[in-house]
């Protein structure tokens, strides 16, 4: 067996430090997505799919854990808006800056929560079989 032949079995790492950068990503997007809401949010709302499709089956199971309780706020507060957002009269945008202000208001503190959650947690490094 050649080097080449002996790389292709060896198992690869995904780092500790590596896993808790990834495992930030959708509590930031959220972030930043509440702060910016048109028309970032809506583009976000898009992007965060597949962030969550790529996250959650990471190699460090922790990975998808934060990713998908990140998910869960942020369609749970979006998703509130539709059924909410039936009601509005009229077509101005003061029911729709109450909303925004309540979902940023729900979002932001809990993914910032989130975040030092996931600095706190513990990262060890993952093997990976190719």
């Amino acid at each position: 067996m050649d080097q080449s032949e002996s790389d292709a079995q060896a198992p690869k790492v995904v780092t500790g430090k590596s896993a808790r950068r990834t495992a930030t990503h959708m509590d930031i997007g959220n972030i930043v997505a509440m702060l910016l809401p048109l028309p970032l949010g809506i583009l976000w709302l898009g992007a965060s799919m597949l962030v969550y499709a790529m996250h959650k089956h990471h190699p460090n199971p922790k990975v998808g854990e934060y990713t998908q309780w990140a998910a869960y706020r942020l369609y749970g507060v979006v998703g509130a808006v539709v059924p909410i957002a039936t009601f509005f009269p009229g077509k101005g945008i003061t029911h729709w800056l109450v909303c925004w202000a309540v979902a940023a208001l729900i979002v932001i503190p809990w993914s910032l929560w989130s975040l030092a959650k996931i600095r706190r947690d513990t990262w060890e490094d993952v093997l990976v079989p190719t």
